[in-house]
């Protein structure tokens, strides 16, 4: 895995969110707002944009972690803010959000370019825009209280950043359905049995560390191939099979990992009957 060294130094970002390294190319992010059930701020969407175009850009980082403090992973958007934009803009305000903001709800949602892995730990609730979210993540680990739910008609709205058709491919039309036209919470239970986004359903204060351990066994292997398979599941959900393998060959992860030092490593760790060595990816 290499040596130990000491952690980035991230950008400046308000305290609506904190950042850990708990372990080695390990970012930890959590939403910081425990009394508000920790919705989304515009603040802390420029926030979380800001640091995860670091994130992107840090060699040393290899897998995100993303988690909520308190009770609740996220409750979706603030609706205060959101009542206010609507007395100020309605509906066109919201509209122009949609279109005005290319990474989505809390600047993750329909996150697209990040090849990193990102583990999202829901412990509690996820609602709304914060369900949203957890459909863009990698692998998704969720308390057994956990309670999960895309409400948007309830409340006059619609689930318009990524959720909907994200869910519809990960469960099909009529269990997509069940959750979008009702509004109704389903159990983390359910999402990893019925439903098929959920991986891993551990108690609640195994969320965290068990997060933290699928991290491990992802960084155990060579961050250069990790990083270009997931470019491959990425262009996977968009394109058809041949032009998902022509596309991946063709991208800079890919390009990448053909002519990295972690491939040798690979291979000579292999043939020597030990434990490869990583090194960080080369910038893109």
């Amino acid at each position: 895995m290499g040596k130990t060294s000491s952690p980035p130094q991230p950008p400046a970002h308000s305290e609506e969110v904190k950042l850990s390294f708990p372990q080695e190319h390990v970012m930890l992010l959590t939403f910081n707002r425990p009394k508000s059930l920790n919705a989304i701020t515009p603040t802390m969407t420029s926030d979380i944009k800001t640091i995860l175009d670091w994130f992107d850009n840090e060699p040393s980082l290899w897998v995100l972690v993303v988690t909520g403090e308190g009770r609740t992973f996220c409750a979706g958007a603030d609706l205060f803010a959101w009542n206010k934009r609507q007395a100020t803009q309605g509906g066109d305000g919201d509209q122009a959000d949609v279109l005005g903001l290319p990474d989505g709800f809390a600047s993750l949602s329909r996150r697209f370019p990040t090849s990193k892995p990102v583990i999202a730990a829901v412990n509690g609730g996820a609602y709304g825009g914060g369900m949203e979210l957890i459909l863009n993540c990698d692998i998704v680990i969720a308390s057994a209280d956990a309670k999960l739910a895309l409400p948007e008609v309830k409340r006059g709205v619609v689930a318009v950043q990524g959720g909907m058709p994200r869910l519809a491919r990960i469960a099909g039309h009529q269990l997509a359905s069940e959750m979008l036209l009702t509004g109704k919470a389903i159990t983390a239970q359910d999402a990893a049995t019925r439903f098929g986004f959920v991986n891993q359903v551990v108690p609640k204060e195994k969320v965290i560390s068990t997060a933290l351990a699928w991290a491990a066994e992802i960084n155990s292997n060579s961050p250069d191939s990790v990083q270009s398979t997931k470019r491959a599941l990425l262009l996977a959900g968009r394109l058809g099979v041949e032009e998902t393998v022509i596309a991946h060959i063709n991208s800079a992860e890919s390009k990448r990992q053909f002519r990295s030092e972690n491939i040798q490593e690979g291979l000579r760790a292999f043939t020597e009957k030990r434990q490869p060595v990583w090194k960080n990816p080369a910038k893109l």
